[in-house]
């Protein structure tokens, strides 16, 4: 959320440097993540000053130029060569002396520097209005009044502004401090309680009576579905004239990031900005009978919004009709066939209050997630919607030429109702780890409009205005008033208790720690990643499998994830796009699917290896990972658990162009490969990606029953063979373990496929494994002869029983 400086100020006079300001926002919750500097026109006009040309001579060389004298007001004259035509004496003229910046309409932004033009000095520039920004005019220099004072700066006379914006990281819950006056409310409450002050807070004059016609209209208000609008409110204005807004209006829309269109538009949109409250006006003309129904769609209806795009409802989605059917998605985006135009005569303007379920629901499914949606879904206040109303209908007449033409409606429940909240001291002591005195407790809730219904020495009932709608608990109240109270104010103390705590068998923590600081010794980086994603990642067959969300912010963020890839995925594309190719990824998460109707989730472990696995140097090569190097990690991170006696089977996984599984008995440990190119294509990613998959729930449980042995170092040396073998793609894995096991007999101590390749220059039918083979005797020291019979035993059955070529 961006806000304003110059425009929190009108509602809280207060004296504050940028710095100290940030830090007291973010001690009350309302983070300021960034500042920055508004400039309604870019460059600020700074240095640029009002000066007096008193003499204009031909250039002695150049017919074309001329030498001019120009007071600036500050008792030097100064001498600029200028070619503009109309240039002449007695002229008051934007003059930028030399180093000063300046900021033309197309092309790059320079500074103005002492030079010699064509033999003669010049100290400055006569400026036209396409050079500083103003225009698009260089027919000449721009000659302003000659009653102006020489010396004003050009920033003052052209009412340049110059603000500072805050950028706040506003919690989902904080709908309280949604706009300005929110913002300077909290900001008046922390300043009045910490520094003893009674700054006051400065709400707009609102004076209707002089604006209203004797001329009046009426028009009908209908609400059917009063528990999705509680309230609405409206008013009629006519003749008004829409034109682009005044300049100061354009420039406070424009420094928080919103666009200005119309004076109508621009004013509902700056209501919005400073109480918070969602408007929308009609043009009254468009209305058909005269009439505004407040009713649901029927399921299926069809909707033409402003957007031009046609959207189909259901009986959910909350309308605003008149005779003719619907003219507004309320509290989300108006109809293309109700909107403000250039000949728009008579206005209805609407000011209500919808409930946050429903407009969330309805925002979330259509896809439109819009500034008056985002106020409404989260919490707005039913109680100023006519104060919102009267503001906008006042600055409508004020800009616009508008009169008042009709009462003003106000349909529905027209008070909301504190919420009760019984509170204690003693809890708020404890909670808060510190003592307040009742007084100061007392002062904090009256700064933060939050009404006392009883109280006694034990604590009070308080009264929370329904604008506070994340305010519901006693431990809520404990919040508002320690961050008020200042949370930096607590003392840490000198001593901290705590139990010891005593765990049977494995301790899952500290083996996920072994585990993270193993990869990260093996230069990888955890990376945590948001379990909701986009259903769009998806496309396999089981959809009613995925775990959809009822609601979300982000329209596409719309499921919970059923594969870890995704994220890490979503991260590699982001930096190999970025230049960073070389991503060693780890993380720990959860994914979430549905068996029979049942939600589950599991927790797994997910390593990501693409680029290289060792950067160049002036002694090394750069190395590429592959899926050798990703098995080994996968064959590491298994012996430092304690795991061992799995066996590696070949699987379908549409996730793996191809890949392997580690099995023990029925348990899936491990899936790894390398990622398909087609999934590859759905992150943007050109290069290989190669990604593990750990079952982490079972690894834990294994891990927690395996028993450390020792067994004594060999005496004897092992000796590894490695085999290529040339083999069709439906053969196993397992199938080649299980020969080897046969005909190795005791002196095979260990047996691992350390790389597959699949190219068609070997046939598209078949891969090539590579397996490394090693032997030991425990007894004695193995020879050439018994390691070379064994292997030969292997090479002729595999050749045999697989048809294998050997390579």
């Amino acid at each position: 959320m961006r806000i304003s400086l110059s425009w929190l100020k009108q509602y809280l006079n207060f004296e504050k440097s940028n710095q100290d300001l940030g830090d007291i926002l973010t001690d009350i919750g309302l983070e300021v993540e960034g500042m920055e500097t508004f400039e309604s026109l870019k460059g600020g006009l700074k240095g640029l000053v009002i000066g007096k040309v008193l003499s204009a001579e031909k250039h002695p060389d150049a017919d074309r130029l001329n030498v001019t004298k120009v007071d600036i007001g500050t008792g030097e004259i100064l001498q600029i060569v200028c070619g503009a035509p109309n240039v002449a004496a007695g002229q008051t003229v934007v003059v930028a002396p030399v180093g000063v910046f300046v900021y033309p309409i197309e092309g790059e932004p320079f500074e103005i520097k002492k030079a010699k033009i064509r033999g003669v000095a010049s100290d400055g520039m006569i400026c036209a209005e396409d050079e500083i920004g103003l225009g698009k005019s260089h027919e000449g220099i721009m000659v302003l009044p000659n009653d102006l004072k020489i010396g004003v700066k050009a920033a003052d006379y052209f009412g340049v502004e110059e603000d500072t914006i805050l950028e706040i990281g506003l919690t989902p819950n904080r709908c309280d401090a949604y706009s300005h006056i929110g913002v300077a409310r909290d900001l008046r409450a922390a300043i009045n309680f910490r520094e003893t002050l009674d700054l006051p807070f400065i709400l707009p004059k609102i004076e209707l009576d002089k604006y209203v016609s004797s001329t009046q209209k009426e028009i009908s208000i209908q609400i059917d579905n009063k528990e999705a609008c509680p309230r609405y409110s409206g008013v009629l204005i006519g003749n008004i004239k829409v034109a682009p807004s005044p300049k100061w209006l354009q420039n406070r829309l424009n420094s928080v990031g919103v666009r200005p269109i119309n004076n109508i538009v621009d004013i509902t949109n700056f209501v919005l900005l400073e109480f918070g409250q969602p408007l929308h006006a009609f043009d009254f003309d468009k209305i058909k009978g005269n009439k505004i129904i407040v009713k649901n769609a029927k399921e299926g209806d069809k909707f033409v919004t402003l957007d031009k795009q046609e959207r189909v409802l259901s009986d959910n989605d909350l309308l605003i009709c008149d005779d003719n059917g619907g003219i507004c998605l309320a509290g989300i985006y108006g109809g293309q066939n109700s909107g403000i135009s250039d000949g728009t005569q008579t206005i209805f303007l609407e000011s209500a209050y919808f409930t946050a379920s429903g407009i969330r629901q309805s925002a979330t499914r259509l896809g439109l997630k819009t500034d008056a949606s985002s106020h409404f879904d989260k919490g707005a206040d039913p109680n100023i919607t006519l104060i919102a109303l009267k503001r906008a209908a006042q600055l409508i007449c004020e800009i616009g030429g508008g009169e008042i033409i009709s009462p003003l409606y106000d349909e529905g429940k027209n008070a909301f109702d504190s919420f009760e909240i019984e509170i204690s001291y003693k809890r708020l002591e404890r909670i808060g780890g510190v003592h307040i005195p009742e007084e100061s407790v007392l002062a904090i809730l009256n700064l933060l409009e939050i009404g006392i219904k009883t109280k006694n020495i034990e604590g009070l009932v308080a009264l929370v205005p329904p604008f506070k709608a994340d305010v519901k608990r006693e431990i809520d109240i404990f919040e508002e008033i320690l961050r008020i109270y200042g949370l930096n104010k607590i003392p840490i103390p000198k001593k901290i208790n705590a139990s010891i705590q005593f765990t049977n068998g494995v301790d899952n923590h500290s083996l996920q720690n072994g585990v993270a600081d193993f990869l990260v010794s093996n230069g990888f980086l955890e990376i945590m990643a948001n379990s909701v994603t986009k259903s769009k990642h998806y496309t396999g067959d089981n959809q009613d499998q995925l775990v959809r969300l009822l609601s979300s912010i982000n329209v596409e963020l719309d499921i919970l994830r059923p594969t870890m890839a995704w994220s890490g995925l979503e991260a590699i594309g982001y930096n190999v796009n970025r230049k960073n190719g070389n991503c060693l990824f780890f993380e720990f998460g959860q994914v979430y699917f549905k068996e029979a109707e049942k939600y589950l989730e599991k927790k797994q472990l997910s390593i990501f290896v693409t680029g290289a696995k060792s950067l160049s140097h002036w002694d090394l090569k750069e190395k590429a990972a592959d899926f050798s190097y990703l098995k080994s990690l996968v064959d590491r991170v298994l012996r430092k658990l304690g795991i061992s006696g799995f066996k590696l089977e070949e699987r379908e996984n549409p996730e793996f162009e191809f890949g392997v599984e580690y099995w023990l008995g029925n348990r899936q440990l491990v899936s790894f490969g390398k990622i398909s190119t087609v999934l590859l294509k759905q992150f943007d990613i050109k290069q290989a990606v190669f990604h593990a998959c750990f079952n982490w729930e079972i690894l834990m449980e294994i891990a927690g029953k395996k028993n450390v042995r020792y067994k004594e170092v060999p005496k004897f040396p092992s000796v590894k063979r490695d085999l290529a073998l040339l083999i069709n793609k439906k053969i196993t894995y397992e199938q080649v373990r299980q020969i080897a096991e046969k005909y190795g007999k005791r002196n095979l101590i260990n047996i691992d496929l350390f790389d597959i390749f699949t190219d068609e220059k070997i046939g598209i039918e078949n891969k090539s494994y590579a397996v490394s083979f090693v032997f030991q005797d425990e007894s004695k020291t193995l020879v050439d002869s018994e390691i070379d019979l064994v292997m030969n035993k292997l090479m002729e059955a595999y050749k045999t029983q697989l048809n294998a070529i050997i390579r």
